[in-house]
């Protein structure tokens, strides 16, 4: 659903481009600068006059292809250009690297002056002190827009799984506990419950996501699952705790997912949480294990004799409010944890875009 539209010139590595930016690099503005810059002007004004807004990375301060930008520097001076936005990483005129090959004068100080109407944006505070320095401004005058990342593709989600995780609102919240287990009351879902609610009541905004179904076909297990659907809106986690059978593209129908989509859940989720009545063995803890999230779970064999001390064990007597206080302690005290949560919230793509750069996009009107 994008248009492209490709314009050879603007290739720092043309073949027109690379003998002029090798002079240029000498300070010798070469004889076919200024062809070259009227060219891109031609080609590129009414390719950008169809646009609101032009983002632009690097050509405001970096030298790879100069005639590009005193091209652009041209259709800003005209009439009703597009809202430029200049993404600035890099600057050569304060590079280590590359600052000879920049020399005072035309057009090597267009790297260096800043536009008033342009909106500029760096990747750290860091950088937004230098490139104040470098045009001599208020570093106030500069946006700093973080690098994102994209959680399907770092954490290896399927389709199926990040829709999924997506519908659940898992990047969002504090602390994502996961049940990879059957809707049976040998699970103790009830206690899983109040946790949630505790978390809730103690300023956590906790999920609980709970993967296996009940038996469709069973009438006892499906009034047990109702009677909890029952208890959760009892207890107002309606929001915090999602069952994966009512989770689906269409809520309406029943959902159930297989063990890669599980696996991805593992990966999105911060503990596994298990507080088992009875385990014959309990697989979850070993899947937990290899995924690298923490278990806290009842004594079952597998917490207790594989687990040992690298679990988070306690006992049916312990009250959900002791548990949530005990999650909320380790949660705030793990380092991994929140560096996680930081990022998941606030540094992933989406949210980039929805708090720094969809503000940006103006319309022409609204300039």
């Amino acid at each position: 659903g994008v248009d492209l539209v490709l314009v050879p010139e603007i290739d720092s590595l043309h073949p027109d481009i690379v003998p002029m930016s090798a002079q240029l690099e000498q300070g010798r503005v070469p004889p076919g600068f200024e062809p070259m810059r009227a060219r891109l002007v031609e080609t590129l004004a009414p390719i950008l006059a169809r646009f609101d807004n032009l983002i632009v990375h690097n050509v405001f301060t970096k030298h790879f292809n100069l005639p590009l930008t005193a091209a652009l520097d041209h259709i800003l001076d005209g009439e009703e250009p597009p809202h430029c936005i200049a993404w600035c990483h890099d600057f050569t005129w304060t590079s280590p690297s590359s600052g000879s090959k920049v020399h005072p004068g035309y057009p090597w100080d267009l790297l260096r002056t800043q536009r008033p109407e342009v909106t500029y944006a760096v990747v750290s505070k860091a950088r937004r002190q230098e490139l104040a320095g470098l045009f001599g401004c208020p570093p106030d005058e500069i946006r700093v827009l973080y690098n994102g990342v994209d959680p399907q593709a770092l954490l290896g989600l399927s389709a199926e799984g990040a829709d999924l995780v997506d519908r659940l609102g898992l990047l969002e919240r504090d602390l994502v506990l996961l049940m990879p287990v059957r809707v049976t009351q040998a699970k103790n879902i009830e206690y899983a419950l109040r946790v949630v609610a505790a978390l809730k009541a103690q300023g956590c905004r906790p999920r609980l996501v709970l993967t296996g179904p009940p038996d469709p076909h069973d009438a006892d297990s499906m009034a047990y699952f109702r009677s909890l659907q029952a208890l959760r809106r009892e207890l107002g986690v309606d929001r915090e705790m999602r069952f994966v059978f009512e989770s689906g593209p269409d809520p309406g129908e029943p959902y159930i997912i297989d063990a890669a989509v599980v696996g991805d859940l593992f990966r999105a989720s911060d503990l596994m949480f298990m507080p088992s009545h009875r385990e014959g063995f309990a697989m979850p803890v070993l899947e937990a294990g290899l995924a690298g999230i923490p278990v806290v779970s009842t004594g079952v064999p597998a917490a207790v004799e594989i687990g040992g001390e690298d679990v988070i064990t306690f006992g049916l007597d312990e009250t959900a409010e002791r548990l949530a206080a005990r999650l909320l302690a380790w949660a705030e005290g793990s380092a991994v944890h929140r560096l996680r949560r930081r990022v998941r919230q606030r540094y992933t793509w989406r949210a980039i875009f929805q708090r720094d750069i969809e503000p940006l996009l103006r319309s022409r009107r609204d300039l």
